[in-house]
């Protein structure tokens, strides 16, 4: 009997990357750099739940952006399920984005 273990960090950062081709469509900056993802967990069963925020709460892609999300991290091969938690606690705030972000959006 074999034990596999899979590599989560590879797994991740796989996720991370995908996460990195989604922008919020009000922003040039994907939804990653902007500091949308609170958190990402991957079991061993290679389910992934993602607790992401949005900068409002009557943003208005709160009903497609989570699905895009979803579908995107559903696409990846060694994906077996994906859900998307949206939370505004805490409330996103421009202090939770990158530096490459706020360079992006001349903040700096």
């Amino acid at each position: 009997m074999s034990n596999t273990t899979i590599d989560t960090t590879e797994l991740g950062e796989k996720i991370v990357g995908v996460l990195k081709t989604i922008y919020d469509p009000e922003i040039p900056v994907d939804i990653y750099e902007l500091g949308l993802i609170y958190d990402v967990f991957v079991n061993e069963d290679y389910d992934v739940k993602i607790l992401m925020t949005l900068t409002t709460p009557n943003c208005p892609v709160a009903e497609t952006l989570p699905l895009e999300v979803e579908e995107k991290i559903k696409s990846l091969d060694a994906v077996k399920s994906a859900e998307v938690e949206i939370t505004f606690d805490p409330p996103w705030s421009h202090d939770l984005m990158s530096e490459e972000a706020k360079l992006e959006l001349g903040m700096l």
